[in-house]
């Protein structure tokens, strides 16, 4: 197992360090029923009763990696029509000017970039880089702008430039609430191909294998655990 390193460059609380993000699971997913009534049954039209919560590449997303948290409350208003960000404690928020992306796809009318200033250094074996993405399937009134990092080279903080999801929000984002998603992953080089009628034979035979079962076919076949600890 490889190691992945978390260091407080700022002194922040130790209350709110990252964590796995396998123990801090949505509550929409935890409630949902894993299959629709309550009833593990074929629905008649060669499907199953089954939710999403039986879905492994939605489960995987979910847990992938660490979680950075918020190390302290921000509070979000509204001022000359846009938001005003205050904070109970350290430099949480920078700004950059929106002239660096104006027309970034997730820009919903600011006039600055808010950015998280992430107290935390991230340290990966060589060879090993980290996505920072937004936190998967979560009910965030923000989303951070993704970045590709190689940190087993650089391994100073990485901040995290973001957008209110609704430009108008007012309100809490307290303490604890998770900010990035890290998932570390192995650089590597490849050669995009074209698939041949070998590869479509072997789709084929995949097809059938997957046909033979009616509950949890690709976890039961094919799925092969992650683990971050």
């Amino acid at each position: 197992m490889k190691n992945i390193t978390f260091t407080n460059t700022k002194n922040t609380s130790d209350l709110h360090n990252p964590i796995p993000a396998k123990n801090h699971i949505p509550a929409w997913y935890k409630e949902l029923d894993s299959y629709i009534g309550k009833v593990k049954r074929p629905d008649g039209e060669g499907g199953t009763t089954s939710s999403a919560k039986r879905c492994m590449p939605l489960f995987d997303s979910i847990i992938a990696g660490y979680l950075i948290l918020s190390p302290a409350d921000i509070f979000v208003s509204q001022k000359d029509g846009q938001p005003w960000f205050e904070w109970a404690n350290f430099d949480l928020i920078d700004f950059h000017p929106v002239e660096q992306a104006p027309n970034h796809p997730n820009n919903t009318g600011h006039i600055a970039y808010p950015k998280w200033n992430n107290p935390w250094s991230v340290k990966t074996p060589k060879g090993y880089s980290c996505l920072f993405t937004a936190p998967k399937h979560r009910d965030n009134v923000f989303t951070i702008l993704d970045g590709i990092v190689d940190t087993d080279i650089y391994s100073l903080p990485v901040n995290f430039p973001f957008v209110l999801n609704d430009i108008s929000f007012e309100g809490l984002i307290p303490a604890g609430t998770p900010i990035a998603q890290v998932i570390p992953f192995k650089r590597d080089s490849f050669q995009m191909n074209l698939g041949t009628e070998s590869n479509y034979g072997e789709l084929e035979k995949l097809s059938l294998r997957l046909s033979t079962r009616f509950f949890d076919r690709y976890k039961n076949l094919f799925w092969q655990k992650k683990e971050y600890r």
